[in-house]
């Protein structure tokens, strides 16, 4: 069998490295010949993060993704990762469907809501319904949860499956127990999501008057001025689960709003390979992965993330507790060895 996957991204960017790129060595093991084509580089990844946009960079790897799809009869299926072609019509998901190419859709955020919650009203009026046409001409509709389950549903999807986005289980070490004085709460992300963390640093201007904490915060850097300690770690995928290791705490703070719904829950499941306790807000699949009182804490302003991770702070044994409740879930449910066989029916059926 041959595959090509049409990611967004390459391996540099999270969703394509975790929603495609890790199942390639597994796939291969099966027989699977597998190809893949980036709609976008690194090169325009590290821009972009850097805050920085090149149209004639946008124009190529549009014309790339353009030309390889005159390709896609040389393979017996197509995974596409959320749209061909971003801000366009679902006009070349239309045209496979029309030449009987049939296509898997894979969503891991909520990308439907860049346009019909645009700001822009000709976005909404031609582009609002764009996701849903191509997830209703999808041969199957690959969720990350189920909020974006539900949207394929009502799109009237032929057929949907929810993948979460799950790790390597053998890139991840339990955290030994750690004799310090200062306790580290950590965060991981992109520069994009930082904005989440900025919004409860008043809990950590109150927590570091009481306790000997430092704020870790691998995968962003901005110059802030706070009165607690901080750090700012660079991330890379050969670093990222050490980096993690370092923490005592980890931190999955969120909005309450439509995008935020399409998140998986990828850092709790991180942290909780690394056997560390979590705080994060109630909102979407974050209620899934954190069990209250079990694994970690929900907390939904301020006072609440005050209390759930002073609450940690006070009691070691919770740091134990919580961890290695954290840890099984992970083993049990959000692997890439125990997810696998999913994938490998969706592309064999």
């Amino acid at each position: 069998m041959k595959v090509l996957y049409l990611t967004k991204y390459s391996r540099l960017g999270a969703s394509s490295r975790l929603r495609s790129f890790q199942y390639f060595p597994f796939l291969e093991e099966e027989g699977v010949e597998v190809a893949v084509s980036p709609l976008f580089n690194d090169a325009y990844l590290e821009a972009l993060y850097s805050g920085k946009k090149s149209v004639l960079a946008v124009f190529w790897a549009y014309l790339k993704r353009f030309v390889i799809l005159f390709s896609v009869f040389k393979y017996d299926k197509i995974v596409i990762e959320k749209e061909l072609f971003p801000y366009f019509p679902a006009l070349f998901e239309r045209i496979l469907t029309a030449l009987n190419v049939a296509y898997i859709v894979d969503y891991d955020d909520a990308i439907f809501h860049n346009y019909d919650l645009s700001s822009s009203k000709l976005i909404r009026y031609f582009l609002s319904n764009k996701i849903g046409i191509v997830m209703n001409k999808a041969e199957a509709v690959v969720a990350g949860n189920d909020y974006l389950a539900e949207k394929a549903r009502i799109s009237g999807a032929k057929k949907v499956v929810i993948l979460p986005t799950v790790i390597d289980i053998f890139r991840y070490n339990v955290v030994e127990k750690r004799d310090r004085d200062k306790i580290v709460i950590g965060w991981i992300g992109s520069p994009s999501t930082f904005k989440y963390v900025k919004n409860i640093f008043p809990v950590f201007e109150e927590l570091s008057r009481l306790y000997p904490i430092e704020v870790h915060i691998v995968g962003a850097m901005e110059n802030v001025s706070v009165s607690f300690p901080l750090q700012f770690i660079k991330w890379s995928e050969d670093t990222e689960a050490a980096s993690i290791a370092g923490f005592d705490i980890g931190i999955m703070p969120l909005e309450n709003s439509s995008w935020e719904k399409g998140k998986c829950a990828y850092k709790l499941i991180q942290y909780m390979a690394c056997g560390i306790p979590v705080v994060a807000s109630p909102v979407s699949m974050n209620t899934v992965v954190v069990q209250p009182g079990k694994n970690g804490f929900l907390a939904e302003n301020q006072k609440q993330w005050f209390k759930c991770i002073e609450e940690i702070l006070s009691d070691k044994r919770k740091c134990f507790t919580f961890g290695l409740a954290g840890r099984q879930l992970v083993e049990r449910e959000y692997t890439v060895q125990g997810n696998f066989s999913k994938v490998a029916a969706i592309l064999k059926k």
